[in-house]
């Protein structure tokens, strides 16, 4: 099995994850089903985008935990921190500060199913009220790992 180490560790994280916050982060939560399915991308589409020559490139963002980050990130993007939380908020706020409004972003977080993640609505709800108007996000339906890693797409490692 591919992966299997990372398909581990997924629920053992996000179980260690979810019971470290405290009940205040929960209380805010923002399910990722808020997020319009007109403002989805599948992973196929952002793959093809990022092998295409022609094609301009998003600013990618990964709005998840740092631990998975380091695992296995899309290339190019960056860690803002995990926008369960103020301080990643707060980081994702900051990384967009200077931007135009008409940036093209794409969120993504993978850490889990995505009826359970506790980022991406969230991070999706801050840029829309920061005025962003050409955010997609990333439609990963199980995890990062099944949903990019096992399909071939590009990945990079580390920090």
């Amino acid at each position: 099995m591919k992966h299997t180490a990372l398909k581990v560790f997924h629920p053992l994280a996000f179980a260690f994850i979810l019971l470290s916050q405290s009940g205040l982060a929960f209380a805010d939560h923002i399910a990722a089903a808020s997020v319009p399915a007109s403002d989805l991308m599948q992973p196929a589409d952002l793959a093809a985008n990022l092998k295409s020559a022609s094609s301009s490139k998003p600013l990618i963002l990964q709005v998840g935990f740092r631990t998975l980050y380091v695992q296995a990130h899309i290339p190019d993007s960056e860690y803002v921190g995990a926008a369960s939380d103020a301080a990643g908020l707060d980081q994702l706020r900051a990384r967009v500060a200077n931007l135009a409004k008409d940036t093209a972003i794409v969120i993504y977080c993978g850490c889990c199913p995505w009826s359970h993640c506790p980022n991406i609505g969230a991070a999706y709800k801050a840029l829309h009220a920061l005025g962003f108007t050409q955010v997609k996000v990333l439609y990963i339906a199980d995890n990062f790992g099944d949903n990019w890693v096992d399909k071939g797409y590009p990945v990079a490692k580390g920090p």
